[in-house]
């Protein structure tokens, strides 16, 4: 059989990878010697240098020996744990050992020896399956967005084969698409062969090509297509023992499903009869009851996207048509996995998300007697660190600042024209009904954002065909609408348009617009943007951007290959990528729910996304942008709203805020517990409840060791004179500042611009705060609760004592608060197009927050910052330990003392900046300018709590009422 060129190119990589391992000095390993290792190679087998792309291979070499990969944290509790996992047990492990050496074929060794130390970080933390008795492990894996949970996953199942797990069962979300998505990744990665209806056909695929021994094939009872579920039927002529190889089930998190496999583990795998007072007498709820346990084959479950459908939230799914459906209760669902684990007296359970908000709100004490213990991972919680080579929120939307969000990538285009100005009408208002005619100026047609960004598409599929990789994946997502029939009609206009063009660049007839469009896209945005990106990350691509004559000589051959397709619960369409392999799908998704969670676009270069009713708790669906990109990342694109990109990133500010807590609790040795009981009140739930609050409750907050911050705040001019004059008497009142502080941090001089009040009395601070007027939209920071809060810590003696910080050195015009407090006012420059919202990025510069410490005590948030930093590309733009410590160490030595350290819970840090609404503009000769010339200064604050362990809670009344009437019900 001929090999393909891009199989050739993978063989070459790994011999020449292998042969660069043994360079001693590997920051020697130079194009030069890299051609060198090739010239070897080709010399074994000169067939492969005749269709060998040599700048390919080097281009690719070198990319994979500057990958660096971040550090994995983890939070454990090893009650009742007894440890197993060493070197003798991992001898002859050949489920791992064939995976490994397929995933060499594509990945740097780096990468994979990155994938090795984690999945042995994960099975150690189980128990050993040979191990007797009764026991249950239960825990939580936390990857970033699109940044290979399922490779993880995949390598964790086929260590545990080896070590002798023997039902194994992959909860693959609550779509056919993504089951039979799963079971086909499982197939490449653990099986080896392909799993078909008609068994007795099936082809060897993946690491069945590396070791294909089939007396070590693994049983798999489902298998790749749409109704390859687990069923009646299946289970009918199913039967296991114990000696038999592992057993893998693919299912869905779907009601019929679970229940069937429940009654076949009670029916022919349960071994052992539970005394008759372990169950309960007359209940019936229509699912299959535990009355027997198997005790002979360990269970490991494996629950992707662990924070959907499995977390018991009495939440209620919709379908595509709004109506209830029964088989998707998430309530169920959560039964039936709790019942399953309950009917083996050995089990594991990892649950793999990127959004653990769910996960957080489950009791770590949940449990019933016919189910057992809730979902909660009691037994640890790690989050995995991404390799360089990943592009996430850091990478796309920059790292937030007082300059706004600053270093994200020229990727996000912004989009209008889908709606009319208040969003009720138009092509995809905002709050359309199942059966809306989406129409632009009256016409049945395209709005321009998505016609430009169909252009983008066949542009970046021409241009990876110029780069060679034609037989390449190159997909594109449209996802405007939750209804079939408005997909129906979308699906219809994208097929209208693709024709539209095809025609005309095919046959060179009235072409000469489409070609005029196309043209000026390229050398407008693609040539300067992609020079940039190359430029922001060289690592990403080896391509220079293609001129404008190389594109339109393919752009025929590109536009040919390109296919449209309507993924939902009624379609027949799938992304069947695997049945492209060589030549590559090149195809333009349109769809909802179904391409919402976990289902991989290959090759995903442009996304039109908008926000339709009831999306937010879909919102992670723009993870689609993130992930890895090698050598297109210049040709991405993502079109959206501008408030579903504030959105995002509200929700990127808030998942960092809880690893960073989690990165320090880590280093301090706390238990998953711990954690659940520490961010279970954390104000940054204020923002997430509208994601995953389904039910009217009202959440219980505690803002110790906490920054709050005002970013959003008012434009109507009454509402700032009446915060400056409250800021003005608080000032007014105090005694004599320190002028201009001057503070010693690890043995260099850090001066501030501005006044210090010390021992400020609390209720000066209430004050203040009850007087002050935060923005509605300002979620996080409420002033009257952050008041109500301080009395309650005062009671109890602490926050009784406060530092005043008046911050000024800004480049705006100087301004008198009061008698002798003057400063220069700040630049914040707005980022919100609303009327009645200004919108900044950061208010408090990093080094603000510690103000207030001594040396002593600055070394110590030094040192706790350090200790707990992990390098994590997806949050880190270098490997390179911090220099100063972190807002949440600050607060914590704050709080809780240190080594030769005081702790001063007692004290807390009010922080004042007044912003210069002249200077307020991102352009600076904006029409009309956002304020009027008379604004009065802005004055912002932030308050920064000290730690502590005194347990005081405020209410948040979360109005879910006001909050759909506004933005629709949560999903």
């Amino acid at each position: 059989m001929k090999i393909t060129a891009e199989e050739i190119k993978q063989k070459v990589v790994k011999f020449v990878q292998e042969l660069l391992l043994d360079e001693e000095d590997r920051c020697a390993i130079t194009p030069a010697l890299i051609a060198a290792k090739i010239d070897m190679v080709v010399a074994m087998k000169p067939s492969w240098g005749e269709d060998l792309h040599r700048d390919a291979v080097t281009d690719e070499l070198i990319r994979r020996f500057s990958l660096w990969i971040g550090q994995n944290t983890t939070l454990r509790s090893d009650v009742g744990h007894v440890p197993w996992l060493n070197s003798s047990r991992k001898q002859d492990w050949r489920y791992w050992q064939r995976y490994r050496e397929w995933l060499e074929r594509k990945l740097s060794w780096k990468a994979v020896e990155a994938l090795n130390k984690s999945t042995d970080s994960i099975l150690e933390l189980l128990e050993d399956p040979t191990r007797e008795g009764h026991w249950d492990r239960r825990g939580l894996v936390v990857g970033h967005v699109q940044s290979g949970k399922t490779g993880s996953y995949t390598g964790l199942i086929c260590k545990a084969a080896d070590a002798g797990y023997k039902i194994i069962i992959v909860l693959a979300g609550l779509h056919n698409n993504l089951r039979s998505q799963t079971q086909i990744r499982l197939e490449e990665g653990f099986l080896g062969y392909k799993t078909l209806a008609d068994r007795e056909t099936a082809s060897v695929i993946g690491v069945g090509e590396i070791d294909s021994d089939k007396n070590i094939y693994p049983n798999c009872a489902t298998n790749r297509s749409n109704a390859g579920d687990f069923s009646t039927r299946i289970a009918r002529h199913l039967a296991i023992s114990p000696e038999e190889r592992p057993w893998l089930f693919v299912v869905k998190k779907n009601k019929t499903v679970l229940r069937e496999l429940l009654k076949w583990v009670q029916n022919h795998a349960a071994d052992t009869n539970l005394p008759r007072t372990d169950g309960l007498e007359g209940f019936d709820d229509g699912l299959p009851r535990v009355q027997k346990i198997v005790t002979k084959l360990p269970l490991l479950i494996i629950d992707d996207e662990a924070d959907h459908a499995s977390v018991d939230t009495q939440e209620q799914v919709f379908d595509a048509d709004g109506n209830p459906d029964e088989e998707h209760s998430p309530t169920t669902i959560n039964r039936l996995i709790r019942r399953l684990l309950h009917s083996f007296s050995r089990a594991a359970y990892i649950g793999y998300t990127a959004t653990p908000f769910a996960n957080i709100f489950i009791h770590e004490r949940g449990e019933t007697r016919e189910e057992g213990p809730d979902l909660f991972p009691s037994s640890f919680i790690i989050n995995l660190a991404a390799p360089s080579n990943y592009i996430g929120p850091a990478q796309i939307f920059g790292l937030l600042s007082p300059e706004g969000r600053q270093g994200g990538l020229p990727l996000v285009r912004h989009i209008r024209d889908h709606a009319s100005e208040d969003g009720r009408s138009g092509w995809m208002p905002i709050k359309h009904r199942n059966g809306h005619q989406p129409l632009y100026n009256g016409f049945a047609s395209l709005p321009p954002s998505l016609v430009e960004a169909i252009d983008a598409f066949v542009l970046a599929c021409a241009a990876r065909r110029v780069r060679g990789h034609e037989s390449e994946h190159c997909s594109m997502l449209v996802h405007v609408t939750r209804f079939n029939s408005v997909q129906r009609e979308v699906h219809r206009q994208v097929v209208a348009q693709i024709e539209h063009m095809r025609q005309r660049i095919l046959r060179s007839i009235d072409h000469e617009q489409t070609l005029i469009r196309m043209k000026s896209l390229w050398e407008t945005d693609f040539i300067p943007n992609g020079t940039a990106i190359r430029k922001a990350q060289p690592n990403q691509t080896s391509f220079l951007i293609p001129s404008w004559d190389k594109i339109l000589a393919v752009l025929p051959d590109a536009i040919s290959d390109i296919e449209i397709r309507m993924i939902n619960g009624t379609a027949k369409d799938a992304l069947d990528y695997d049945e492209h392999d060589g030549s590559g799908l090149k195809v333009i998704a349109i769809g909802g729910d179904k391409l919402s969670r976990g289902l991989t676009l290959n090759g995903l270069c442009v996304s039109y996304f908008l926000r339709a009713s009831r999306m937010y708790d879909t919102l992670m669906q723009m993870g689609r942008w993130f992930g890895y990109r090698p050598d297109y990342l210049d040709l991405c694109r993502s079109y959206t709203t501008t408030e579903l990109s504030d959105w995002f990133g509200h929700i990127t500010d808030a998942a960092e805020e809880l690893r960073e807590e989690f990165d320090l609790m880590a280093a301090s040795g706390a238990t998953p517990r711990d954690y659940g009981l520490k961010v279970q009140s954390h104000s940054v739930l204020m923002v997430t409840s509208r994601l995953k609050m389904r039910a009217a409750r009202n959440l219980m907050l505690s803002f110790s060791g906490q920054l709050l911050e005002t970013v959003s705040l008012y434009r109507d001019p009454s509402i700032l004179e009446h915060n400056f004059r409250v800021t003005r008497r608080l000032l007014c009142s105090l005694n004599n500042p320190e002028v201009n502080p001057v503070r010693i941090r690890a043995h260099s001089r850090q001066e501030w611009k501005g006044f210090l009040w010390h021992d400020v009395a609390v209720e000066c601070i209430v004050d203040f705060l009850m007087a002050y007027r935060t923005h509605p939209e300002a979620y996080k920071v409420n002033s009257v609760l952050i008041a109500e809060f301080v009395q309650s810590m005062a009671i109890a003696g602490e926050l009784i004592r406060w530092t005043i910080a008046l911050i000024g050195g800004g480049e705006g015009t100087a301004e008198e608060i009061c008698d002798g407090i003057k400063v220069n006012m700040l630049k914040r420059v707005n980022s919100s197009s609303s009327e009645n919202r200004y919108s900044i990025g950061r208010l408090i510069s990093p080094r603000d927050e510690a103000i207030d410490l001594d040396e002593a005590a600055w070394e110590a948030a030094l040192t706790a910052t350090r200790q707990s930093w992990h390098a994590d590309p997806a949050r880190h733009k270098e490997n390179k330990e911090p220099e100063l410590p972190n807002g949440l160490a600050v607060r914590t030595i704050r709080g809780f003392g240190a080594n030769g350290v005081a702790a001063r819970p007692d004290r807390g840090l009010l922080l004042l900046y007044a912003l210069d609404p002249k200077l307020a503009d991102p352009e600076p000769d904006h029409t009309p300018p956002i304020f009027p010339p008379d604004t009065p200064p802005i004055i912002a604050f932030g308050v920064s709590f000290p730690g502590s362990n005194s347990g005081f809670k405020v209410q948040y009344k979360v109005n879910n009422v006001l909050w759909e009437q506004e933005y629709g019900a949560a999903e």
